[in-house]
C-alpha cells in the first residue's frame, strides 16, 4: 500500500478537485439557468485534469526515482492515479448528482427534449445516475489511460 501512497493521493486530489469543480459548475449556472453552455464549458476541466497528472508524475519523479523516470514508470504511475480516480468515480458521480446538483438531471433532461435533441423517454434514459455512473467509470478509465500515455512523454528525464 505504501508503495502506491503517492497515485493514492493524487487520485483522492483528483476527485476532490472534480467535485469543487462540478461546485462551481452549478454556481456559475452551467446545471440551470445557463445549461445550453455546459456541454462547451465543462471541457474545460481537462485542464485541471492534465495538470493534475503533471503534478502527480513529477513528483513521482522527484522524491521516487531521484530526478530520473522512463516513459514506462511515468505511465504506470499515471495508471496508478487513474485506478484510483476510476474507483472513487461512482462515490463522486453519486455525491454530484445527489448533493451538489441533483437537479441537473432535470434541468438537463428538459434541455434535450427542448432542443429536439432526444424525446422525453431517450433523455431519461441517458441523463440518469446509473447511466452517468457507468460513464464515469469508462470515461475515467479511457482519459487517465491517455492522458497518462502523453503525460508520460512530457515527464520523462533519463
Amino acid at each position: 500500500m505504501k508503495k502506491f501512497a503517492l497515485e493514492i493521493k493524487w487520485g483522492v486530489i483528483f476527485t476532490i478537485v472534480l467535485l469543487l469543480w462540478m461546485v462551481m459548475e452549478k454556481l456559475l449556472g452551467w446545471h440551470g439557468k445557463h445549461i445550453d453552455k455546459h456541454a462547451i464549458y465543462t471541457n474545460f476541466f481537462a485542464i485541471l485534469a492534465i495538470l493534475i497528472y503533471v503534478l502527480a508524475l513529477l513528483e513521482k519523479r522527484k522524491n521516487i526515482y531521484n530526478g530520473k523516470m522512463s516513459w514506462l514508470q511515468g505511465f504506470l504511475a499515471g495508471i496508478g492515479v487513474t485506478v484510483v480516480v476510476t474507483v472513487l468515480s461512482p462515490l463522486s458521480q453519486y455525491i454530484t448528482s445527489t448533493v451538489i446538483t441533483p437537479e441537473y438531471f432535470p434541468n438537463v433532461i428538459e434541455h434535450a427534449v427542448k432542443i429536439g435533441k432526444m424525446d422525453l423517454a431517450q433523455a431519461e434514459k441517458y441523463f440518469s445516475l446509473q447511466n452517468f455512473i457507468i460513464q464515469s467509470v469508462v470515461g475515467a478509465l479511457l482519459m487517465g489511460i491517455v492522458t497518462s500515455a502523453v503525460v508520460a512523454i512530457f515527464v520523462k528525464r533519463k
